[in-house]
């Protein structure tokens, strides 16, 4: 998280690229935890380049199946190791395949944004 440095009021806040190394490091320790996991990425400003002090980090997760709701499958996920405030969403590989067939404008930005952190090897999804 960002830290107060012990001599000033200024906050110091993690660069891009320690940020996109730490999510790739929690993400590799997320399929010990979530066997069905096939995928995390990340979007919005860290994916794009435009992060800033105070931008948190945007996560899809694509996991085989799910018997949760939707709303719910993010709360089984410890963001906590991630150096700033993260937002996860979790699809199931239908929905984000109807996500992406649909072409919404959600869809789109997925496309052309996500930078992939992890995925399981294709032998393994097969």
């Amino acid at each position: 998280m960002p830290v107060r440095s012990l001599h000033s009021s200024v906050l110091k806040w993690p660069d891009r690229e320690a940020v996109l190394s730490a999510a790739r490091r929690w993400a590799a320790t997320q399929a010990q935890t979530h066997p069905e996991l096939m995928a995390i990425g990340c979007y919005g400003s860290y994916a794009r380049g435009d992060w800033g002090v105070g931008s948190d980090l945007d996560i899809v997760a694509i996991v085989q199946s799910s018997d949760e709701p939707f709303e719910r499958r993010a709360l089984r996920w410890n963001l906590d190791e991630l150096p700033v405030p993260a937002e996860l969403v979790v699809y199931t590989r239908d929905e984000w395949d109807r996500i992406l067939r649909e072409r919404g404008r959600f869809a789109r930005t997925l496309q052309s944004e996500t930078m992939w952190l992890w995925a399981r090897p294709v032998a393994e999804l097969l």
